[in-house]
């Protein structure tokens, strides 16, 4: 075990490493990660975003000209930026779902290797310790395939949001002209 998880603050990170190697402390950061990138899109979305969105319509709104070529490419400019600040982290967040099951696989790698190792050493067959390494060794493609789920879940979600936000967006923008010319 190593030294800097001797204290008695970090019994749960050493437990963890105990179950599924260092390989499964990654993940967890990795999925931590994750989830906090997760929770702040929702924060930014119901807060920062809708903000936004309204000073967006209040500006173009208060345009005087709506129907000139430079006029609508200003709005699709301004729309556009908008929905970008909203995709911005979405890259990331795919990328961190990508490599959750790859971790997972790379604990499950050196697991196996490890316990094919101990089996060399003892040159025993001991079925018990063989079942026990095996079960160690296939818990970080579990977690990992789980991480990689929950955030696959939440980055189809996302993805769903910014493509209905876009739709609202524009409309939101054409029915405040109308409205402004009523």
């Amino acid at each position: 075990m190593p030294p800097w998880l001797e204290t008695e603050g970090l019994e749960p990170l050493q437990r963890l490493v105990e179950a599924g190697g260092v390989v499964l402390v990654v993940i967890a950061l990795v999925a931590m990660l994750l989830f906090s990138l997760a929770l702040e899109r929702v924060w930014y979305f119901r807060l920062t975003y809708r903000r936004a969105r309204r000073a967006l319509i209040a500006r173009w709104a208060a345009r005087q000209d709506h129907l000139s070529w430079s006029a609508l490419t200003l709005r699709e400019v301004w729309a556009r930026e908008l929905i970008g600040r909203l995709r911005r982290p979405l890259p990331w967040l795919k990328l961190l779902v990508a490599l959750c099951p790859l971790l997972g696989l790379l604990g499950t790698v050196t697991g196996m290797i490890a316990v094919f190792d101990s089996l060399a050493m003892t040159d025993t067959s001991q079925a018990r310790a063989m079942a026990d390494g095996v079960a160690r060794a296939t818990l970080p493609t579990l977690t990992g395939m789980a991480v990689a789920v929950v955030g696959l879940l939440f980055t189809s979600r996302l993805e769903q949001i910014i493509r209905r936000e876009d739709q609202r967006l524009h409309d939101r923008l054409a029915r405040a002209v109308e409205d402004t010319d009523a």
